[in-house]
């Protein structure tokens, strides 16, 4: 029952030469109707399943898988990136992948083209990338699709039928369990959303987080909310904000969209306002401090170093194992609070 068949056994069930069962068996080079019909009898009745470990070692070839990151010195959001895509490597790093991270300012956009001329001029076998801008992305998915680049995302979705897969978060439903943490802990009011340092007509992210939570509020018989949006841009932050705050002294919400609330977080705590429900992304050091200080009361969790991790690795095991990237993989939208922020850090 667990006869390990060779080449010659098959050849000599199937009553055919070695060369056509390999030519078979390797998809290359013609076989006849009848050879060919007579080979995937053979290989039924034995269930014969092909070291493809092997197969990827015997011929020698490196697959080149090259990740597209925005700079964790500017944004500190994409740190644990880094250390999902070292797992992978260190992970797979008996086999024949040369993976390699080249980085981008998330505030340019001819950074991110710039890159992936770069890119493409190494003829990587894969490309994994978070679409951080919508337009200028689609732009090089056609590059990418005429070179045959496989091409995986993470983080956020672009529409393009030649993404293989994308690992992430569903973002609208990731907004509308945002509405209904702030739900929980105001009672009425005017709550704005908040969107830093990103165009947002750029930014599908966003603008399905903000759809998510507007559609939340939207579907209430009774609505005793009032919703805006604000968008800030750095280096005015501080001051646009502050001055948002004095225009509207009924605020009584905040839902910052990006991993950057730390930043509204340290103007409402330097203010004489009363306590201001504030809703952010991401455990990353500013947004911890200001959580355990009770001045953040929700992080939504996005688990990036996973998302990094997840997009390497479909792509390793496509090359590996012949096995399909997924189109979809959707992460947990997991809520982070004071009492329980050390267990996702750790």
């Amino acid at each position: 029952m667990n006869k390990k068949y060779t080449i010659k056994d098959i050849a000599q069930m199937a009553g055919v030469s070695k060369g056509t069962v390999d030519r078979v068996l390797h998809k290359r080079g013609k076989v006849s109707e009848d050879a060919l019909k007579k080979i995937n009898e053979v290989l039924d009745v034995i269930d014969y399943q092909p070291n493809l470990i092997a197969r990827n070692l015997k011929n020698n070839k490196v697959y080149r898988i090259y990740i597209l990151l925005p700079d964790p010195k500017i944004d500190p959001f994409w740190e644990p990136c880094i250390k999902g895509i070292e797992e992978a490597r260190q992970e797979y790093r008996a086999y024949n992948f040369s993976i390699e991270t080249f980085f981008f300012n998330p505030e340019e956009k001819k950074s991110f083209l710039k890159i992936h001329d770069t890119i493409l001029g190494k003829s990587p076998d894969a490309v994994l990338l978070p679409p951080l801008f919508q337009k200028e992305t689609l732009e090089v998915i056609t590059k990418y699709e005429e070179s045959n680049i496989i091409m995986n995302t993470f983080n956020n979705q672009v529409q393009s039928d030649f993404v293989s897969g994308f690992v992430g978060q569903d973002l609208y439903k990731s907004g509308r369990v945002a509405a209904k943490l702030m739900e929980s802990i105001t009672s009425n009011g005017k709550i704005t959303i908040v969107h830093i340092d990103e165009s947002l007509k750029n930014a599908s992210h966003l603008q399905e987080k903000e759809r998510g939570f507007r559609n939340y509020f939207g579907e209430k018989e009774k609505q005793d909310y009032s919703i805006v949006t604000l968008k800030l841009k750095s280096p005015n932050v501080e001051v646009n904000f502050e001055n948002f705050l004095g225009e509207n002294p009924d605020l009584s919400g905040i839902f910052v969209s990006t991993s950057k609330a730390y930043q509204i977080a340290k103007i409402i705590a330097e203010s004489n306002n009363e306590k201001i429900a504030l809703i952010g992304y991401d455990l990353i050091d500013n947004n911890v401090n200001y959580l355990n200080q009770g001045v953040i009361d929700f992080l939504i969790h996005q688990n990036q170093k996973k998302q990094a991790y997840l997009g390497v690795t479909s792509i390793i095991e496509f090359f590996l194992f012949e096995k399909q990237i997924p189109k979809t993989i959707l992460l947990p939208i997991d809520i982070a609070n004071s009492e329980n922020a050390a267990y996702y850090i750790g």
